[in-house]
């Protein structure tokens, strides 16, 4: 990628995530990049075209990191809470916690009430897709007999509900320190310890 366009995108996707998409101007990306206005119109037809190639990207990470999930659901049907802590951990280090996709997030999180493109494209991606895999692993789950008498949708609501509210609570509240992940790790962790104790799949 030309190294002013990917600096146009990085400007952008930093200060959308700080004032939301809305309150930022071509000129506010063109004093941070340190170009003219001009230059701007030469790699991008508008600030829509850059939040846009913004999304793109992000859903071509969200994607793979889902096709990842899939692949790795024979993991959790071998290994109930190995397999599950290793789809966890890699759902909060290389998505909720990944520098770029974190802070798309939170341009979603704040434009999600001004543009309906946006907040379906928020709810599929930090609540559809999430719950239809827990669903599936659930559901993978109980045909093997690992858990019996339990319903896959409401165990994956009630499992993906307070992570969600931990993300909402420490990932998606301003800048993105070292303190808020390791917050949110301690909080997330525990209620899957919790989570697997209640349903009997929890071993250590």
């Amino acid at each position: 990628m030309n190294i002013t366009k990917k600096k146009i995108l990085d400007v952008s996707l930093e200060l959308f995530s700080q004032k939301g998409y809305s309150a930022v101007s071509i000129r506010d990306i063109c004093k941070y990049v340190e170009i003219k206005e001009s230059s701007v119109y030469y790699h991008f037809e508008n600030k829509q075209s850059i939040f846009n190639e913004l999304l793109n990207m992000f859903t071509e990470i969200a994607k793979g990191m889902m096709t990842q999930f899939e692949n790795g659901l024979a993991d959790v049907r071998n290994s109930f809470s190995d397999g599950f802590i290793t789809v966890a951990n890699c759902f909060f280090e290389q998505y909720l916690m990944h520098d770029f996709c974190n802070k798309v997030m939170r341009i979603m999180l704040i434009e999600q009430f001004n543009n309906e493109d946006v907040r379906k494209l928020y709810q599929h991606w930090l609540m559809d897709e999430p719950l239809s895999f827990q669903r599936k692993i659930f559901s993978a789950l109980k045909s093997a007999g690992l858990i019996t008498n339990c319903d896959s949708e409401y165990l994956a609501v009630k499992y993906y509900s307070p992570i969600y509210f931990y993300a909402q609570k420490w990932l998606f509240c301003g800048e993105l320190t070292k303190e808020k992940k390791e917050s949110f790790r301690i909080d997330a962790y525990k209620h899957i310890q919790m989570f697997f104790g209640e349903i009997g799949g929890y071993n250590g």
